[in-house]
């Protein structure tokens, strides 16, 4: 039998004689013998670090705005036109213009009040404007009685992009004088001067370019990006004007975006839903819209919708913020949606409507749909996410009566909507049948474990399970997963140790029950290869101590309970990235210190500053780069663990010793090989 150097960096308890690699990764180099420690009286009150002003910024941008690729650098304009369009949801400001110049900056003008200009009474010797642009935590958006409503939250917009541009400069129009003040990288290069008298003009200019230094190739804007941007402003708030102007040296000959427009949508959203589903074929020929005004506490809501042949979508928004990622908002709105058909379903005596679930009516519905909140909550600084409780009893309550009302004025396009979803709901439950029927052999007639992500292919070729440590990386998991082939089955900590307990334990032990449930080949001498649900089973554990701990654990029962599951090579490993490395639009992944060292030294140049992130664990990665470096077959790295013909008896012994109910042998297998063992980053 032969195998990896230790395929657990010396901390599982599997040794190199259990498991061999067929990874696409080098071999590693020779371990080197650990220095013996030495006192550490070099680390004293000097070496603390105090980072003041902007520094956290630029040092970190990724706590503030995401990252620094495309999408983090074109987040520097949501920020700044949010201003402004609080201006203007506040009724201060009737238009905002937005200018990309031949030179790389970009600049965003309106007409409301104007950043105060006055001294501020808490920091001496500068204004208030100053104040703003260079102290996180600094706005006028944490009073409602300046701002019923607004994107912003911490007072950090505004001065994140001032600290990551190479240049901003700032005028402010108020009381018929205009003033001027400079930065650089987040430090002011003089006072904010009075640059003149002004007689017509008012409100905000701020023309900004972003530091090459922070964001490498990516550094430049794109104009059909911040054109679709500045559109989707004007459609959230009807009262606002935008006007759209770019250098023509910018555009492509194949490029679509105009060099000037304006932007005024007085019909809202359902000007924006119209245009989205022009060349759809519709369920209903009318469009739900409507919107409630503000009302204080309770926010103000706008919405539009309608069903067509296609897949769905939602667009949302809070206080003219994109959320991408949805929230408590949607949850209302598709709540509001749910119940009142459901409902309408029952007047019309129609008893199939109560099968109908919120996916049924949601994936045809075309939807946008707009909160106005004080203070609202989101997860992360970007705002991807709301997470304001109640926004979801502000959008249900305005968007249900409104819904009703809706549904029994026009009786004729409610039934064809309520029959087009019910048709959606009847071909869901066919769908789960025809699975059910398909794997009813293979499951035995049994109930699949409740945490089971299963896939919905029928056939096992080409599947794959994922055994996943804790519900948080299952969570991402499935998100990550291709639905069609890959499942999921989350455990809970570390497994029983298979090696050391009696029968009866081990038939008492609900997660190794699960885990035998979900495979569906039975065990020992009951194992049958053809019962096997999927064809690979894949561990994917945490790149950690802990990590390897339950890799091991896993192994163990596999080989002890299934041993023909490895033979057959249907037992694999994943490979997690440890770190992450960007740089610019450039981003890498490396699965441990000396992958990352080879990185740093071949794969990136220039003199961009290079993130470098530490991963805590699975689930601390956002779906999209789980599935980008550990799950996507195109991309991934997989250990096959492998039992050689020959090495049968030297496997059995050494899983005996390493995890057995003899703790000496392990004692003396560790004094054995210690000066093997590699330094350990704890």
């Amino acid at each position: 039998m032969s195998g990896n150097d230790d395929l657990f960096d010396g901390n599982a308890a599997v040794s190199k004689s259990v498991v061999q690699s067929a990874s696409k990764q080098d071999a590693r180099p020779p371990r080197k013998a650990a220095p013996v420690p030495q006192p550490a009286d070099d680390y004293s009150a000097a070496d603390i670090e105090v980072l003041e002003g902007l520094e956290p910024v630029r040092r970190r941008p990724g706590m503030y705005i995401g990252g620094t690729d495309e999408k983090a650098l074109h987040h520097l304009f949501a920020e700044v036109i949010d201003n402004s369009m609080d201006e203007a949801v506040a009724g201060h400001a009737t238009w905002i213009d937005v200018s990309l110049g031949e030179d790389g900056y970009l600049t965003v003008v309106d007409n409301g009040r104007g950043i105060p200009v006055d001294p501020h009474p808490k920091f001496t010797g500068k204004s208030a404007l100053e104040v703003i642009m260079t102290t996180l935590h600094a706005g006028g958006k944490f009073d409602s009685k300046v701002y019923e409503t607004s994107g912003g939250l911490h007072g950090v917009g505004i001065s994140v992009v001032n600290a990551l541009s190479e240049d901003l400069v700032v005028e402010v129009a108020k009381a018929r004088k205009l003033y001027r003040q400079q930065f650089q990288r987040g430090k002011a290069t003089g006072p904010l001067e009075l640059v003149g008298d002004t007689q017509n003009r008012r409100g905000t200019s701020v023309r900004f370019k972003p530091d090459p230094d922070i964001f490498g190739k990516a550094a430049g804007f794109q104009p059909a990006r911040l054109l679709k941007m500045a559109r989707s402003k004007a459609y959230l708030f009807g009262g606002v004007e935008i006007r759209w102007h770019c250098a023509p040296s910018l555009l492509g000959e194949k490029d679509q975006t105009p060099a000037e427009a304006v932007f005024h949508f007085p019909g809202g959203l359902r000007d924006f839903l119209d245009e989205r589903l022009a060349n759809e074929r519709r369920v209903v020929d009318d469009v739900f819209a409507g919107r409630t005004s503000n009302t204080g506490k309770h926010g103000a809501v706008e919405w539009a919708v309608s069903w067509f042949a296609g897949d769905g979508f939602v667009n949302s928004y809070c206080n003219t913020v994109p959320t991408p990622e949805g929230g408590t908002h949607e949850a209302g709105f598709r709540y509001a949606l749910l119940r009142g058909l459901k409902a309408y379903g029952e007047l019309t005596s129609n008893k199939k409507a109560a099968i109908i679930t919120g996916d049924d009516i949601m994936t045809s519905a075309g939807g946008m749909l707009s909160v106005f909140i004080r203070e609202p909550e989101f997860v992360g600084q970007t705002k991807d996410r709301l997470a304001t409780n109640e926004a979801t009893r502000i959008a249900e309550n305005a968007v249900r009566d409104a819904f009703d009302h809706w549904l029994t004025a026009s009786p004729n396009q409610a039934n064809r909507l309520l029959e087009w979803v019910i048709d959606r709901a009847e071909e869901r439950l066919m769908r789960r049948k025809e699975r059910d029927v398909a794997r009813k052999t293979a499951v035995r007639k049994l109930r699949l474990p409740g945490k089971l992500a299963d896939c919905s292919t029928s056939q096992s070729s080409g599947t794959e399970l994922f055994i996943v440590e804790g519900d948080s990386a299952g969570g991402s998991a499935k998100q990550a997963r291709n639905r069609s082939n890959q499942a999921i089955l989350p455990l809970r900590g570390k497994i029983l140790n298979v090696a050391n307990a009696g029968r009866e334990k081990l038939a008492s032990n609900q997660q190794l029950a699960d885990l035998v449930q979900a495979l569906g080949c039975g065990t020992r001498s009951a194992y049958r290869d053809s019962d096997l649900r999927y064809e690979k089973i894949i561990i994917m554990t945490d790149a950690d101590v802990d990590g390897a701990h339950i890799a091991s654990l896993l192994i163990t029962f596999f080989y002890r309970e299934m041993p023909e599951l490895i033979s057959h090579g249907h037992l694999f490993l994943a490979v997690p990235p440890l770190y992450r490395l960007t740089q610019g639009g450039k981003t890498l992944y490396a699965r441990d210190d000396a992958h990352k060292d080879d990185l740093l030294a071949t794969a990136f140049k220039g003199k961009g500053k290079i993130d470098i992130g530490r991963f805590k664990g699975l689930g601390e990665m956002l779906p999209a780069q789980l599935k980008e470096t550990t799950m996507d077959p195109s991309k991934r790295s997989l250990l096959r663990v492998k039992i050689e013909e020959n090495d049968e008896q030297d496997a059995r012994a050494a899983v005996e010793r390493l995890m057995g109910n003899k703790p000496e042998a392990r004692f003396r297998f560790i004094q054995e090989n210690a000066e093997f063992a590699e330094d350990l980053d704890i």
